[in-house]
């Protein structure tokens, strides 16, 4: 029940979130860990789409007329991270599973365990947990070493994954709780909007549940061939056909029969209420930079439609890794980019920008 630790730096080189568009490299300390807590030094860290949101300003991090701002600067961003255990402390060992030198992971959020939802086993709900590189209570992964504080949720890493493998487990994760949301039965045409590392992540999860066609949509043809790959049937690029009309072809006029939104995109949103069937299944994914008008009309009276929302990855991390072990993701072109940590501006803007990366991955 003691501590345990290598011998560690007194400073480290972090990424600093100090507010949009105003991020530096800094030398910080070295986190050290307190009773049940965990250091690790970082061995990669994706960017996520949240990432490039908050970076760019978007009113969810930052906030609006509306609503006060999520982000709490200055703190550490990133939280797609693994990392190889360096320092215990008291109990850590044994509460979560773990020795020095394990590769580990932790979810995204760290649950306050006291409110309603985190009593009721929702604790992916609870409003006064605290999610990696958003609040200063939980500094992120764009660091050489993070701590995951006692009330994480954490996860031995097998080592035969590799750090570039493993630093999907988190978007995975979170791409297997929206397939599940979208309750899939047998023989239904399911339609995954957006090809991105989240929506790959839905195409290889929605093949193990066996619908009947399963379609994948994108405006970029690279990332189709990678749907491809991870199991879709049918593949449709928007922008240069009408896609709603191929799928209502595919399904004898009537629609798919579910339809799970990862674009990012308020289109996104309108083209899933044309495209699927009365009483189907709309599940909403995106993270949306701006708020997202539609006919309601055609969720109620038109179509009486079952709307699912999916908000992080509960109790999913354990089938995430599974899937990568056993090699049912195409994680090789999914992981498109390697850059070092100072690059980190470069890593932004490859996503925010110009081209077409998928996932990038930071290396400190």
């Amino acid at each position: 029940m003691t501590t345990a630790k290598t011998e560690l730096p007194e400073t480290m080189q972090a990424v600093m979130c100090h507010g949009p568009e105003d991020y530096r490299l800094e030398e910080v300390p070295v986190p050290e860990p307190g009773p049940g807590e965990v250091v690790l030094r970082v061995l990669g860290v994706g960017i996520c789409a949240s990432d490039v949101k908050c970076f760019s300003g978007a009113p969810l991090f930052w906030g609006d007329d509306h609503r006060e701002g999520y982000c709490q600067p200055p703190v550490i961003p990133g939280h797609e991270a693994v990392g190889k255990v360096v320092a215990l402390g008291r109990g850590a060992g044994e509460k979560h599973g773990l020795a020095l030198g394990d590769l580990a992971v932790s979810e995204q959020i760290v649950p306050c365990w006291e409110c309603r939802y985190c009593r009721r086993g929702q604790y992916w709900m609870c409003g006064n947990g605290n999610v990696y590189g958003f609040r200063q209570a939980t500094p992120g992964a764009m660091a050489e070493y993070m701590r995951f504080p006692a009330a994480a949720i954490v996860y031995k890493v097998p080592e035969t994954l590799k750090p570039e493998q493993a630093i999907y487990i988190e978007p995975l994760a979170c791409a297997i709780h929206a397939v599940q949301r979208a309750e899939i039965e047998f023989g239904d045409t399911v339609v995954i909007a957006g090809c991105g590392p989240l929506g790959l992540g839905m195409v290889a999860a929605a093949r193990l549940k066996n619908p009947g066609c399963l379609v994948a949509l994108d405006l970029v043809d690279s990332r189709l061939a990678i749907a491809e790959k991870a199991g879709a049937d049918v593949v449709l690029n928007p922008g240069k056909g009408d896609a709603v009309e191929e799928v209502r072809k595919l399904t004898d006029g009537y629609g798919c029969d579910v339809y799970i939104e990862a674009t990012g995109n308020p289109a996104g949103v309108e083209q899933g209420l044309q495209m699927i069937r009365g009483l189907g299944t709309f599940v909403e994914f995106s993270l949306m930079g701006e708020p997202v008008t539609v006919d309601w009309t055609i969720i109620g009276d038109q179509k009486e439609l079952n709307i699912h929302g999916s908000h992080l990855s509960p109790y999913t991390y354990p089938v995430a890794i599974d899937m990568l072990v056993k090699g049912q993701v195409p994680v090789g072109d999914i992981v498109t980019h390697q850059l070092p940590m100072s690059a980190y501006l470069d890593g932004i803007e490859m996503i925010h920008g110009g081209g077409h990366p998928i996932k990038v991955m930071l290396v400190p």
